[in-house]
């Protein structure tokens, strides 16, 4: 089998290497709009891995836990006013494991996915191809397969498959077949905490106008820090003609006691949100993972580690393909129904808690602590709930 795989991102990397692990036989071509020679490892974009993915990238060989800083404990609760406040805690403890996830930079993750694709593609030359630098700039349907446009000038590669990997962000995307703008924004950036900071904590906080999240980072020179993500409304955004040491007092505000005191804060940079999502992953022979099938709010964090998801579950049909004779095509659909079930309830969540944060309904504070509070005490949910936010549906 020739295989194209078209961004370098996290997932695209991920599919990429459990290929060339997974299939041996097949010839795999790595594509990237970058080129090879950029330094992405200073990339300080902020990820938030699940449990499921951590054992992934470990089985890949591409983990390196000292850049990352494990989440034990989360901790979901509704600011004021509300009549019910209303808290879940969550522990890696609870669930007899070590940790519940991991937050790093992206570059944290994206530089030893790259270093182990490059290290697997000189040792098999002759069928791992690494081409950055090569934008593609169209996919054709061909009776066997599809065609590629790549390259500067007139270039048409054919492919058994094709995996589109290049996401992105939502307001630099084509609309796919669901598609809604939340027109809300999301500010992100990081903090400084006060001695002894989060300690492995993660925090989310439903305020009134949507919800915001602390998650924890490495220590730096400076002390215990955090990644920050609040959602605001963009027509009731509460902190857009701030400055920083006014945006601090009003996040601290925010924030329950548990999170302790807030001592210094970056410069936040917003980005548009919505709901983008393919109806179906597959198209001929060009199937698509990741932020390329769905981009989703980051109200529960959990858009890489679907993609990753979705990469493991296309690269264990095709390597049992091979085993049983089955057919590209019958693969190929088998893997797009396959994964509904994982990713449909995780897009419904995500809209309508994204949505939810815009009704302005009596009660509805209410009900969302009601809720919480009922979580807390229902331990099998919880449990449950825990274990596919750990590992997926």
């Amino acid at each position: 089998m020739k295989l194209a795989v078209i961004g370098a991102g996290p997932a695209g990397l991920a599919l990429a290497l459990l290929a060339a692990e997974r299939l041996a036989q097949a010839e795999i071509h790595l594509f990237d709009t970058r080129p090879l020679d950029r330094d992405i490892s200073g990339d300080a974009r902020t990820l938030a891995l699940n449990l499921g993915s951590i054992r992934l990238l470990q089985r890949l060989h591409a983990w390196q836990p000292e850049s990352a800083q494990a989440i034990r404990t989360v901790h979901v609760s509704q600011a004021p006013p509300a009549p019910i406040a209303g808290e879940v805690r969550i522990s890696a403890a609870e669930q007899g494991l070590p940790q519940l996830g991991a937050v790093l930079p992206y570059g944290a993750l994206v530089a030893p996915l790259q270093q182990r694709w490059l290290e697997l593609a000189t040792a098999q030359r002759e069928r791992l191809f690494t081409r950055f630098g090569t934008a593609v700039h169209a996919i054709r349907s061909n009776p066997g397969g599809v065609e590629l446009d790549c390259g500067e000038g007139p270039v048409v590669d054919s492919f058994d498959l094709a995996v589109v990997a290049e996401g992105g962000v939502f307001a630099e995307q084509d609309r796919k077949s669901i598609t809604s703008d939340y027109h809300q924004n999301a500010w992100v950036g990081t903090v400084h905490l006060g001695p002894p900071g989060l300690q492995g904590l993660a925090i989310e906080r439903f305020t009134r106008n949507g919800p915001l999240a602390l998650l924890p980072l490495p220590d730096d020179a400076q002390g215990p820090r955090a990644a920050i993500v609040w959602c605001l409304p963009q027509a009731e955004d509460d902190i857009a003609t701030l400055n920083d040491a006014q945006r601090l007092i009003v996040i601290q505000q925010q924030l329950p006691a548990v999170a302790g005191r807030l001592t210094g804060i970056s410069a936040l940079k917003c980005f548009p949100l919505g709901l983008n999502a393919e109806t179906r992953l597959l198209q001929g022979r060009a199937l698509r993972i990741g932020n390329a099938a769905q981009t989703l709010h980051p109200v529960a964090g959990q858009g890489l580690n679907l993609g990753l998801r979705d990469a493991q579950a296309l690269i264990d049909a095709l390597r049992d393909a091979t085993e049983t004779g089955l057919g590209l095509d019958a693969v190929l659909a088998r893997v797009d129904w396959q994964r509904a079930p994982d990713r449909w309830p995780m897009i419904a969540a995500t809209d309508f808690l994204a949505r939810s944060f815009a009704w302005r309904l009596p009660g509805l504070p209410a009900l969302r602590g009601l809720a919480l509070a009922g979580l807390e005490l229902a331990t099998p949910l919880k449990k449950a709930l825990a274990h596919r936010m750990m590992f997926g549906g």
